[in-house]
């Protein structure tokens, strides 16, 4: 699999990354239903042995279970991939997630992530969410104090503005982005992207599916008998009147990927990664013939003429449900 170099550092990252969202299992705030733990697994070493060099967690996803998840699976990587995980999210005992950058919080998270992980350094180290605003700094302090004990390799901020950014650069260099970036949500093309790139941040994408919504599998009987405890039920992209526009807009990309013998999953892939400003996308796999549908995609360059046809697409969706002018 193709890779790229990660901003200013000496990091290539593949152009997919292994998501484990999902893999975090029931019985959390943002739960996407059960999940066995030998296909996470499998699903893991499936996809490194498939070219994926990079795998991105975080201690929130099921309250720490999708790091230790993700330990069980490096012991079983050949060869070990980079690992990037997260702080700045804590949960109380009954399940309420909250944000925290305090310094010594940040040093908990870090040796409990290490533990959990079974790794001696986070390649990738994440301030999850900017929040709370007033704890920025110390925690971005903490987390270089970390990069000077040798315990993380280089820094990233997840969910940040542009002024954010700007803000904790006067402390250490920030070597990535992760921001949510789809088909459906554009909105760092404005100027998250733009600043990046001028200023040598890689930029790895989450969510570049849209929660599964651009695979071509879902349909109102599939949404309907989702999970109780699925966090997607709540997702205003699951209800009315977007999800009806979504699957009318991914009928037309079906239309178009099979033209260019590719899975929609593909397509979307691709067309987040025709940024040049982007590092990798990030996807989920819960299990292994997941991740081999959406490898592909990492060699997919698409054509002036396909992205064109994609584009008009996103106008007839919008035009769906946007209220007239």
């Amino acid at each position: 699999m193709r890779t790229r170099q990660l901003g200013f550092t000496d990091l290539h990252f593949s152009a997919l990354a292994l998501g484990s969202f999902a893999l975090g299992g029931p019985d959390w705030k943002a739960s996407w239903g059960p999940q066995n733990d030998d296909d996470s697994v499998a699903a893991i070493v499936r996809g490194i042995n498939l070219g994926v060099n990079w795998i991105d967690t975080a201690p929130v996803y099921g309250y720490g279970h999708a790091e230790e998840v993700v330990g069980r699976a490096l012991k079983q990587c050949h060869p070990k991939p980079y690992v990037a995980t997260k702080c700045g999210r804590l949960w109380e005992q009954n399940g309420t997630i909250y944000g925290r950058l305090r310094k010594a919080s940040i040093y908990q998270e870090a040796e409990a992530s290490l533990r959990r992980l079974g790794v001696e350094v986070i390649d990738l180290y994440q301030m999850h969410w900017p929040q709370p605003d007033e704890e920025i700094e110390e925690g971005w302090g903490a987390m270089a104090d970390l990069v000077m004990a040798g315990k993380v390799r280089f820094l990233g901020a997840s969910n940040f503005s542009v002024p954010q950014l700007q803000r904790v650069q006067k402390i250490h260099p920030v070597a990535s982005l992760q921001p949510p970036y789809s088909l459906l949500r554009r909105d760092i093309e404005a100027d998250l992207l733009p600043f990046c790139a001028r200023e040598r941040i890689g930029v790895v994408a989450y969510s570049p599916l849209q929660k599964g919504l651009l695979t071509g599998a879902f349909s109102v009987a599939r949404r309907d008998s989702l999970p109780p405890d699925d966090h997607r039920r709540n997702d205003p992209m699951f209800a009315e009147p977007q999800f009806g526009a979504t699957l009318r807009f991914v009928q037309g990309l079906t239309q178009l990927a099979k033209g260019q013998r590719m899975s929609v999953a593909e397509l979307a892939l691709a067309w987040v990664l025709r940024r040049p400003e982007l590092t990798s996308a990030i996807v989920g796999a819960r299990r292994p013939a997941q991740i081999a549908e959406t490898v592909g995609a990492a060699e997919k360059i698409l054509s002036s003429d396909t992205i064109q046809a994609v584009e008009t697409l996103l106008r007839q969706r919008s035009q769906a449900f946007s209220p007239p002018h």
